[in-house]
């Protein structure tokens, strides 16, 4: 409640209310009270008004997301400013000053729906385009990279984030084990634990599509492509001790700024970029483009402007515009098409998946959802939660001969040639460490390098010993003072609970020997 007079509030009108119904639109004589007989008798089944309101209520909580569960959205548009014509035939590109209407999720991605904002995650930065060739989603976070090359190890990743079986607890060495076992991870661990792993609310970070895309213009011609949302409103990060305390008096401070931003009309602003690499490129180029793990250095591919999205409203209502609203890497358009991303292979199917599983076959029928600026004739029919027309009585077989809808060649997949035997090939060791190495020694000041040191050591004091060594080593890969000033706060937490022990055991033999002599009476 202490936060409540934080938001913005809504101007009060006076105007008659509706009346009030049932879910079956019944007018409801009264509210107050249940159909009984007589003043204490017992409810009647017959009373609807009571088991409609209770059947919803019993059933209004979906599952909760596995990844990215809580979360804050908003809604706007995108506009193209720039000619990328050649690059890509999407439609959103289609003119400078065209605008598509989107919708935005913002979220934590390791922590429950009630956990707080500012814990230090990675931030998920979904974006949906609402096109004329039907729904793009650009479902990204707020890093340029990604903490594993194989999506095989993805449900593994998120479980060291989450509850320990057993304890149900957080658990400091399920997080650290998987990290040091899996050395790839060094570069995005490094970026969350440096002042960029706690941004100041959702306004002030950037967001990346982090995956290569392939792009393809209007000749088919394709070039493989990284998109950049950039902040106008500027990078913030918060201080961790400033982190840690709005997690105790404002866990909702993200939500509640861009809520609040949008209420006032301040509205937040990202200026869109890419980067461009020929498929020519991709083949000489002296690392995997499509390692996920890595970025593409700006000064050999630099960034390309292309528009610039406005968020100006907010969510009517949170459960049916944010909470139901699914996002999904497969969700693309002619024009943008998937790279043979390892990682960008698997959420292809699995982001799909959760969502049929959390809201049901027809999801993408549910208003934030659906691809409102086209128009869906296909041959899927019936499923839970059917909320149009079903597509009436169109045939709902393929091929027919009473007019149904027919496939057209002009929209056909890029076609691309591959080669190669068919195997599982181990990624754990495709040069884990120099990206990070660069960015330890040109991109951190003395002080970021310290606060990161700091961060790592603070998480981990609290690990087990074996996997402090396998951190120290890890991070000496990175740069030798990186390991060591990691293993200096270790040693320094590690003294200072020894010393706390000390005292402690000195304060229970002075209590000891206090008590000598004193008889049971005096002691109560």
């Amino acid at each position: 409640m202490q936060n409540a007079s934080k938001v913005k509030k809504k101007t009060h009108f006076t105007k008659k209310p509706d009346v009030l119904t049932t879910g079956s639109g019944a007018p409801v004589g009264t509210k107050m009270a249940t159909m009984t007989v007589g003043p204490r008798g017992p409810v009647l089944i017959q009373d609807f008004v009571f088991t409609d309101e209770m059947a919803h209520f019993d059933r209004e909580r979906i599952p909760e997301r596995v990844v990215h569960a809580k979360g804050a959205g908003a809604f706007g548009y995108f506009e193209c400013t720039h000619d990328i014509t050649s690059y890509c035939k999407a439609k959103p590109f289609e003119y400078t000053g065209k605008k598509t209407p989107l919708a935005v999720r913002f979220s934590t991605v390791g922590g429950e729906s009630g956990s707080a904002d500012t814990a230090r995650d990675a931030r998920g930065f979904a974006v949906k385009f609402y096109t004329e060739d039907g729904i793009w989603d650009l479902v990204g976070i707020n890093s340029p990279i990604f903490p594993i090359r194989d999506p095989m190890l993805f449900p593994s990743f998120i479980h060291t984030q989450k509850r320990n079986p057993q304890t149900h607890l957080k658990d400091i060495d399920m997080f650290w084990d998987f990290i040091t076992l899996r050395p790839e991870t060094t570069h995005q661990v490094s970026i969350l634990f440096s002042d960029r792993g706690t941004p100041d609310g959702y306004r002030h970070m950037n967001g990346y599509g982090s995956h290569t895309f392939k792009m393809v213009n209007k000749d088919g011609k394709p070039v493989y492509c990284k998109f950049h949302w950039k902040t106008d409103q500027g990078i913030k990060n918060l201080p961790a001790d400033k982190a840690a305390e709005l997690a105790s008096t404002d866990p909702d401070y993200a939500i509640r700024d861009l809520y609040n931003a949008i209420a006032e009309g301040k509205y937040p602003s990202w200026s869109l970029n890419i980067q461009v690499m020929t498929f020519e490129e991709a083949e000489r180029f002296r690392f995997n483009p499509f390692d996920l793990t890595k970025i593409w250095p700006q000064g050999e591919y630099p960034l390309i402007p292309v528009g610039r999205m406005v968020f100006n409203r907010n969510p009517k209502n949170y459960f049916a515009e944010v909470e139901q609203i699914a996002f999904s890497p497969a969700h693309m358009i002619p024009g943008i098409e998937p790279s043979p991303d390892k990682i960008l292979q698997g959420r292809l199917f699995s982001y799909s998946d959760t969502h049929r599983h959390r809201l049901g076959t027809n999801y993408l029928q549910f208003p934030v959802n659906c691809p409102y600026n086209a128009r869906v004739r296909n041959y899927q029919r019936d499923g839970p939660q059917c909320v149009n027309d079903n597509q009436a009585g169109a045939p709902n077989y393929f091929p027919n001969s009473f007019s149904g809808p027919q496939d057209d060649a002009k929209y056909m997949e890029h076609v691309t040639t591959v080669s190669g035997d068919v195997a599982r090939y181990n990624t754990a060791d495709e040069d884990n460490f120099s990206q990070v190495t660069t960015y330890w020694r040109k991109v951190l000041n003395p002080e970021a390098r310290q606060r990161l040191c700091e961060n790592i050591a603070g998480h981990a004091k609290d690990a087990q010993e074996f996997i402090q060594e396998r951190i120290i080593n890890q991070w000496t890969q990175v740069d030798p003072e990186c390991g060591q000033t990691i293993q200096k706060l270790l040693l320094q937490y590690k003294a200072e609970e020894q010393k706390k022990k000390v005292c402690q055991m000195t304060s229970w033999g002075n209590s000891t020997f206090s008590l000598e002599g004193v008889s049971n009476d005096k002691l109560g």
